[in-house]
């Protein structure tokens, strides 16, 4: 890779703890010395057969924010 070039693909997937399943990457703001800065971190668990699975009544984490 050129000193140009940049890696745009994803190094690594998240998985869940519990059933180890893939999970989406979630994307969150971070306030830091007044600017936001993005922070990503895996997303919740989407598995019906998991015991860690999101359920849809709960909100997703960007929305718990409430920033």
């Amino acid at each position: 890779m050129s000193s140009t070039e940049r890696q745009t693909d994803r190094q690594a997937e998240y998985a869940c703890p519990a059933c180890k399943h893939a999970v989406a990457t979630v994307l969150a703001r971070h306030k830091t010395l007044g600017i936001f800065v993005p922070v990503w971190g895996p997303g919740p668990c989407r598995n019906p057969d998991c015991s860690r699975c999101a359920t849809a009544d709960e909100p997703e984490p960007a929305e718990r924010a409430g920033h």
